[in-house]
């Protein structure tokens, strides 16, 4: 008896030791499973002249990441940001994107504002065979199989902006005041936009193109000039400055008494973020054209105004704990992020030539309402084009809007030569090989 009682405690013992190390084998398992991840890059300035518009869109890329992983990630890895600030230098945004793909070894970026910035590492992309998600508005005269461009064309916000302002409806504007930052981006869609207004008659004396530096912060000549010019007959000013000179910029014009029944300006790149820190009162009325704003009213945009002010609080974000605000940019971050996920899942790899090919053709339900797809050939999205007249609260009042997406043109037919150029990424790096 005892000994039968001996052999059944042993047995007990073995199968509980035996349950208790599969236990937690599987645990340990599970445990490496969820250790699995995988890294991307976060390539924005986070101090300098850019930092005013480039910060949140670090903060809305670390909130998606968090919402992919809380959700199970990417085919089950956890995506690890890694974070670099290139702080508003322009060289040194070559230098932490190389340093993202050789040391840190991430599968894809998602950075840069500026076009000089974009400039700057593209080299670096191509070179290495990488993928950087562009999310900003640019000039366009560009393509490359290593970059996905989030953001818009000219012909989904430059030109259909300047279209609505000579328009009876948009106060057929005749005098035209082309204001920007002295980089490539203003230049270039000036040279596209003034292209565009000799097509329909515009002389160019009724065009009067300035340039400020990144940082300029005096307007006030600039804008007693723009009051001069605008005495010639009715003028509108399309400003393509960056950063945080669109501070004192607009200040001034509240300063000088630009309203916006005289002399409408519309801007490309300030949106609810950068009149954050502007009395917008003596601005209401003046005009930005982009393809998305925090003020549409639409379930997905409901949802991510609603997850974007969760975490901004739960984060402590300056600026956004107690008026959490979202723009354009941080809706295209959260589109290429969230597509980017979609294409690694399709392509069951993060291999850079696998996903993008599985890029080509990607939808995804944009918060501005509209069903985003990535063009099978240029990497570009159709998106649909907003134009908002500002509010006293710093919002915008959608005043004008496109009846769908549309087809993003690279390659502007205003500039000659262009119509020869191939709107694919793919075969003009056949062609450098």
């Amino acid at each position: 008896m005892n000994q039968r009682r001996t052999f059944i405690q042993q047995a007990t013992a073995v199968a509980g030791s035996l349950a208790l190390g599969m236990g937690l084998g599987l645990r340990a398992q599970g445990a490496r499973a969820q250790a699995k991840t995988v890294k991307v890059g976060v390539l924005h300035s986070l101090s300098g002249t850019m930092a005013i518009s480039e910060t949140v869109l670090k903060d809305i890329a670390l909130m998606t990441f968090d919402e992919i992983n809380a959700k199970g990630g990417v085919m089950g890895m956890r995506i690890e940001p890694v974070v670099v600030d290139p702080a508003s230098n322009w060289p040194l945004f070559a230098e932490r994107a190389r340093q993202l793909i050789t040391q840190d070894k991430v599968a894809a970026v998602f950075g840069c504002w500026t076009s000089v910035s974009r400039k700057s590492v593209l080299p670096v992309f191509e070179e290495l065979n990488s993928l950087l998600f562009y999310p900003v508005q640019y000039e366009g005269e560009e393509i490359s199989r290593n970059v996905f461009y989030t953001g818009a064309a000219p012909n989904q916000q430059a030109i259909p902006a300047v279209e609505y302002l000579m328009s009876k409806e948009g106060g057929a504007a005749k005098r035209w005041v082309l204001l920007g930052t002295d980089y490539v981006y203003p230049r270039t869609t000036n040279r596209i936009l003034r292209a565009f207004l000799r097509s329909k008659g515009v002389a160019d004396k009724d065009i009067d193109e300035r340039y400020t530096p990144f940082g300029h912060n005096d307007y006030q000549t600039i804008v007693a000039g723009i009051r001069k010019f605008a005495a010639g007959g009715k003028t509108a000013v399309v400003s393509t400055i960056n950063g945080d000179s669109n501070v004192p910029f607009y200040r001034e014009l509240g300063n000088q008494g630009v309203r916006a029944t005289e002399v409408p300006v519309v801007a490309f790149s300030v949106g609810e973020e950068e009149l954050r820190g502007v009395d917008t009162k003596p601005l209401v009325g003046h005009l930005a054209a982009w393809n998305y704003f925090m003020s549409l009213k639409n379930p997905a945009n409901a949802e991510f105004t609603k997850k974007w002010a969760a975490y901004a609080k739960a984060k402590n974000i300056a600026g956004h704990r107690d008026r959490p605000l979202t723009n354009d940019p941080m809706e295209a971050t959260y589109i290429g992020i969230n597509m980017w996920k979609q294409a690694v899942e399709k392509a069951k790899s993060t291999d850079v030539d696998k996903v993008r090919a599985a890029m080509a053709g990607q939808t995804f339900t944009a918060p501005s309402g509209i069903v985003s797809k990535m063009d099978e050939k240029n990497h570009h999205l159709h998106k649909a084009v907003f134009i908002g007249e500002v509010r006293a609260d710093g919002q915008f009042n959608v005043v004008w809007q496109t009846k769908g997406p549309i087809k993003a043109q690279p390659w502007s037919p205003f500039i000659p030569g262009n119509d020869k150029k191939k709107d694919e990424p793919a075969l003009m790096a056949e062609k450098k090989k």
